[in-house]
């Protein structure tokens, strides 16, 4: 996925929070039609086993500057599928510890060829909202001992049914049943290997497809499209 969100906080998306059953909210979730990579967004994930929501940089590494953290320079919005397993990757210790949930309305996709942008589109849950599969880590200011939280959402390879919108990658889109959501969230479950047939390219819900004229202006270009979930 393409490094941003609908975070808009409506009545869809509000259902979502209640469904999760969360204990604590720490921070008022984000209510944002457009939000970017490295950007503040809410997570959901377990803390002291209660569910709590609070605010994270969407960028998994952060470097400590003199102010506080900032994104590092390697690229950590999205963590790949792929690299979850692999000792020393920027996501391998929090896909064993600290998995968390995004709850959206939904993404953006944009398509590149030759590193210029060929089309924008986005993608909402026809009803509701989606909860996307995430990793977060917390970062302990070595001076003040304030703690700054980032995350990251996991791509996984392209579907077939949206690579004529995006080739390279979808975002894990998490079914929404509890018990998927209880494993995903447990701090304790360390048993990755169960989340295996999560990490394929699946569509658990209908999603509208809308081509856009640009992600800054959101206006529509042609007639939004219908992608069925996946039986």
């Amino acid at each position: 996925m393409c490094g941003r969100f609908n975070a808009t906080f409506d009545s869809g998306v509000k259902k979502l929070y209640t469904s999760l059953k969360i204990n604590k909210v720490i921070d008022s979730p984000i209510d944002k039609r457009f939000v970017k990579a490295a950007d503040t967004i809410s997570i959901i994930r377990e803390k002291g086993n209660n569910r709590v929501v609070e605010n994270a940089i969407w960028w998994l590494l952060l470097d400590q500057t003199d102010i506080g953290f900032k994104p590092s320079k390697y690229t950590s919005f999205n963590t790949r599928y792929d690299k979850l397993n692999t000792p020393r990757s920027a996501g391998y210790q929090a896909y064993r510890h600290s998995r968390c949930v995004i709850a959206v309305k939904g993404f953006g996709e944009t398509e590149f060829k030759n590193k210029k942008p060929v089309h924008y589109f986005n993608m909402e849950a026809q009803s509701g909202g989606l909860l996307l599969g995430g990793l977060c880590r917390d970062w302990v200011n070595n001076q003040t001992g304030e703690i700054t939280t980032s995350c990251s959402v996991i791509t996984l390879p392209p579907h077939e049914k949206l690579t004529h919108i995006h080739s390279k990658a979808m975002p894990l889109i998490l079914p929404q049943d509890e018990n998927v959501i209880g494993s995903w969230l447990d701090t304790a479950f360390t048993n990755v290997e169960q989340f295996t047939s999560l990490l394929q390219p699946y569509i658990p819900q209908n999603l509208i497809a809308q081509q856009i004229d640009k992600p800054m202006t959101q206006n529509p270009v042609n007639k939004p499209e219908l992608i069925t979930l996946d039986n």
